[in-house]
């Protein structure tokens, strides 16, 4: 073992994802081996916020060694938010260096990287901090195809859901409304729905924030069971990202809920219970038609956050652990960690800043990706394409099944492809 290098602290905020385990496990054993002991912080920024500094446990090797198998957190987890009041950022630094620590790694999402930020300024070179991007969003802004990790995981396991309530949808002739995690972005929705072969998938980044009105989400909802049910079928699954709601109109969001606000001023989506509400909201339409479609709601996310990683995960997660410890011991200050194609990539947290918010940027689904446009393509929706005239029959059908005319259903759903993306094109020149 080479020369004591003082002591590292593990501290870990936000929500639970798979794989945080293998980076507390991975950076504890790259840390100890070069003589660095490490204790965890307990409970996130809750405890040391207050300046109170009885809540840590010493991790060892041996204690750390197997960890990375499981989900959940080894040494707890919260969402508190030391950036709200400045004394508590003071009070945070200040309990650290009382418990010896001069290197951290933090391990979250946005508001744990932004908290990490104002911490390590606040700490002014007395402490150095890194952080290793967490999220079953993957919505920090990280370089193209560099996931956070947990989003593979969480994904896989979601996908897993998904199929089985197709079959149950099928067997049952009923629908499914599944309500997924992600505030501000629909990676999670869209990894889900695409890989799945959902009915349909939708997402925040489709509309204008703050334009989007509850009808024209219904709206989507009932084209697409009316398209279903003119192919012959009753059954379908449709992936909503929970993130839809914020972006409603304020009309619309006051409507449907009284909403309350976490520790970083985010609505709580699941107090709104967009399901449910998206369902009543369809059924009613529908009726309007004379249809009366069995629909269920399904929320899935709390599921998905504490399962056990898979090998995608494991190596990812370890790789970040073991890069995060070395970068610290190796003079390392102010950074996230990432590996993008392979490689090592210390990314300054200044660089993560939105000028404009002034909050950690946030990395929205491209709808004007080959893979978004892909993915929409296997949809059932309304496209402009129904409206061509050598798709007249198909578009007679689906009126039918509403009761109405060609002319009626378009004056009563044209308005849905004004958010349509451009076409596709693959030629090479």
């Amino acid at each position: 073992m080479t020369e004591k290098q003082g002591r590292m602290g593990i501290l870990v905020g936000g929500g639970p994802a798979p794989g945080i385990n293998s980076v507390i496990g991975a950076a504890t054993i790259r840390s100890w081996l070069s003589g660095c002991e490490v204790i965890g912080i307990q409970d996130g920024f809750k405890w040391i916020m207050q300046g109170d500094a009885g809540h840590w446990m010493l991790l060892t090797i041996e204690g750390v060694s197997r960890i990375h198998f499981r989900g959940g957190c080894h040494i707890g987890i919260s969402r508190a938010n030391p950036t709200k009041n400045p004394a508590h950022v003071t009070n945070a630094v200040e309990t650290l260096l009382a418990l010896g620590i001069d290197k951290l790694i933090t391990i979250g999402g946005d508001d744990t990287a932004f908290s990490a930020m104002k911490l390590e300024q606040e700490a002014r070179d007395r402490i150095h901090v890194v952080h290793v991007p967490k999220t079953i969003d993957n919505d920090l802004d990280l370089p193209p195809e560099v996931f956070t990790f947990g989003f593979q995981t969480a994904r896989h396991y979601g996908v897993e859901v998904v199929q089985n309530l197709m079959t149950d949808a099928k067997t049952t002739s009923r629908w499914y409304f599944v309500i997924t995690m992600g505030r501000k972005a629909g990676h999670l929705a869209m990894g889900i729905g695409k890989a799945a072969g959902a009915t349909l998938t939708m997402i925040p980044e489709e509309f204008p924030p703050g334009e989007l009105t509850l009808k024209e989400l219904v709206d989507n909802l009932v084209v697409a069971i009316l398209k279903r049910m003119a192919m012959g079928r009753l059954d379908g699954v449709a992936v909503l990202a929970e993130g839809l709601v914020e972006s409603l109109k304020e009309e619309d969001l006051k409507h449907i809920a009284t909403h309350e606000i976490d520790e970083h001023d985010h609505i709580r989506l699941a107090e709104i219970r967009i399901g449910e509400i998206l369902k009543r909201a369809t059924r009613k339409r529908l009726q309007e038609f004379g249809l009366d479609n069995a629909i269920v709601s399904k929320n899935i996310g709390y599921e998905l956050r504490c399962a056990d990683p898979i090998p995608f995960d494991l190596e990812y997660t370890r790789d970040l652990g073991y890069s995060a410890a070395k970068y610290l011991l190796e003079g390392g200050n102010a950074s996230l960690v990432a590996i993008e194609g392979g490689h090592f990539r210390a990314i300054p947290f200044i660089q993560l800043i939105d000028p404009y918010t002034g909050k950690m940027a946030v990395r929205m689904v491209d709808i004007n990706s080959t893979r978004y446009k892909i993915a929409r393509r296997y949809m059932l929706r309304l496209r402009r394409d129904d409206f061509h005239p050598e798709n007249r029959p198909l578009l007679e059908k689906i009126a039918a099944v509403a009761g109405l005319t060609v002319d009626q259903f378009t004056e009563e759903f044209q308005y849905l492809i004004r958010h349509e993306p451009p076409p596709i094109s693959l030629r090479p020149w």
